[in-house]
């Protein structure tokens, strides 16, 4: 099942996408419920609640805007940092080299806050030249928590997935290295474009799929899920060690090779740059850069 949030007649709604993705059919939610977005349903469906009715009309998906699938997460995204094989490779000889020897062993993780979020084709607002210069990509597939908990085995893992999205980890390189640490430089307004829905566990598995992503047309990411150092029963098994996973929470799996910064010279975006992701068995956004 596609889960989606849109906007349509001036109101937030959420529904369920056919399956040639050209309709959406709402869910019978109060307006107050849909504002949340999908948030509603994971946690319903995280009690064991059936999901809501239907509406009788459905919507084309033409005539609707897609925002992000839960518009404003309750808390910041967990994400995780170099977390494949030759993304970690590309990097390794870079400012981030002093860390390099640990990313073997566990994994690098932080997180973005809940105001990044934005909808899968809105615009990412550059800070301009006087806050930061190097804006880069990354393509990422998202896990959304259903099930919450803590100290979840990595063998129960992936019973704790309500399903799947895309985020682009939109990161400011200069920040990122001048403080040390990397939640600044993740976290500015619109820095974390996700979408276009949420892809239910039972229709794909994150561990078999594909992400790619593309700057202006040019393939820059190709990868397969499969390459990830930390797999994401192991990502979970890692972000729940004492903390209470909760549910419609968001794990940001890592990005592959071919990152701006990974060019020489690197290759960071501009005004006017568009940057398109697609997973398989997801679908894409595609996101301008302003």
């Amino acid at each position: 099942m596609r889960i989606a949030t849109f906007v349509a007649g001036g109101r937030r709604q959420v529904g369920q996408v056919s399956a040639d993705g050209q309709q959406v059919t709402p869910f019978q939610l109060s307006p107050e419920a849909a504002q949340r977005g999908a948030q509603p349903l994971v946690e319903a469906a995280a009690r064991g609640e059936p999901l809501p009715a239907l509406a009788a009309a459905s919507l084309p998906i033409a005539s609707v805007k897609l925002e992000a699938p839960i518009p404003l997460p309750r808390r910041n995204v967990w994400c995780v940092g170099r977390n494949y094989h030759a993304h970690a490779k590309e990097l390794a000889a870079s400012v981030f080299k002093d860390n390099a020897a640990n990313v073997q062993e566990w994994p690098i993780v932080f997180t973005k806050v809940p105001e990044t979020v934005t909808g899968p084709s809105d615009t990412v607002a550059l800070p301009g030249a006087a806050v930061s210069s190097q804006i880069d990509y990354e393509a990422e597939l998202v896990v959304v928590i259903g099930r919450g908990g803590k100290n979840i085995a990595k063998a129960d893992a992936m019973k704790h997935i309500f399903g799947y999205t895309i985020c682009n980890d939109v990161t400011a390189r200069d920040v990122q290295m001048r403080h040390q640490q990397w939640d600044m430089g993740k976290s500015f307004d619109t820095f974390c474009p996700m979408g276009p829905w949420i892809v239910t566990a039972d229709a794909m598995d994150g561990r078999h799929t594909h992400v790619r992503c593309w700057v202006n047309g040019e393939l820059r990411q190709d990868a397969p899920t499969e390459n990830m150092i930390f797999d994401i029963p192991t990502l979970i098994e890692t972000v729940s060690r004492g903390i209470t996973l909760l549910p419609g929470d968001l794990i940001a799996t890592g990005t592959a090779a071919g990152v701006g910064m990974g060019f020489k010279p690197p290759r960071y975006l501009n005004a006017g740059d568009v940057v398109r992701i697609e997973i398989e068995g997801i679908g894409s956004i595609e996101n301008k850069f302003a």
